[in-house]
């Protein structure tokens, strides 16, 4: 059956590459693996009649090489604020049963370690983007200082894109700490990206 569905608001990354990322133009990345955490604040949205503002959604990524040619590993966690129908709904919009472009990026997925329901924080201050899974991970980004007149640096139209239609703001990360389904990240100083969102059915 078709749903009608629609959200918008911000998002970020952080992986485990040098800034920037080499990976969004399909190339390798710096490392042998790229270990990434995405993360998605949700201001406005709703599934059908079920509201979905101000909930918070995250997705831990292991991929083994290059990310157009393998399948990855993920890890899903949704805000444990969210009543059973909106769980149901971030789940069939995050999982990529609702189409649009989540169905996409989970096309790129081989392997879903779980799916959790947790405490969660993100917070959008500024040029720093920091997210809270609680007992699993932290996560903060800072946009890049170093542009033309001071300018923010941005990517846009990458192949390997979070939030299209959106200029990437490169960023740095303060620090990256996940653990969970027996993997360990601890990195600083690599690379981050963050943008508005918007996806909707198709």
């Amino acid at each position: 059956m078709s749903q009608e569905w629609k959200i918008s608001g911000t998002y970020f990354e952080a992986c485990n590459c040098e800034a920037a990322c080499p990976c969004i133009f399909l190339s390798d990345p710096t490392e042998d693996d790229c270990t990434a955490l995405v993360a998605w604040h949700i201001d406005e949205g709703s599934f059908n009649a079920v509201r979905l503002d101000g909930l918070n959604v995250a997705l831990a990524v292991l991929s083994p090489g290059n990310m157009a040619a393998v399948k990855w590993t993920a890890a899903v966690y949704f805000d444990d604020s969210a009543s059973d129908s909106q769980k149901d709904a971030l789940m069939q919009i995050f999982t990529g049963q609702a189409g649009g472009h989540p169905g996409r990026l989970v096309s790129h997925i081989g392997d879903v370690l779980g799916v959790s329901s947790l405490p969660m924080t993100y917070q959008a201050e500024g040029r720093r983007r920091s997210l809270k899974i609680e007992g699993v991970a932290e996560a903060e980004i800072e946009a890049l200082a170093t542009g033309q007149g001071g300018a923010d640096i941005t990517v846009e139209n990458h192949p390997l894109c979070i939030a299209p239609g959106y200029k990437a703001v490169v960023s740095k990360s303060k620090r990256v700490a996940y653990q969970d389904h027996g993997l360990d990240w601890q990195f600083s100083g690599k690379n981050g990206f963050y943008s508005p969102f918007a996806y909707q059915g198709e």
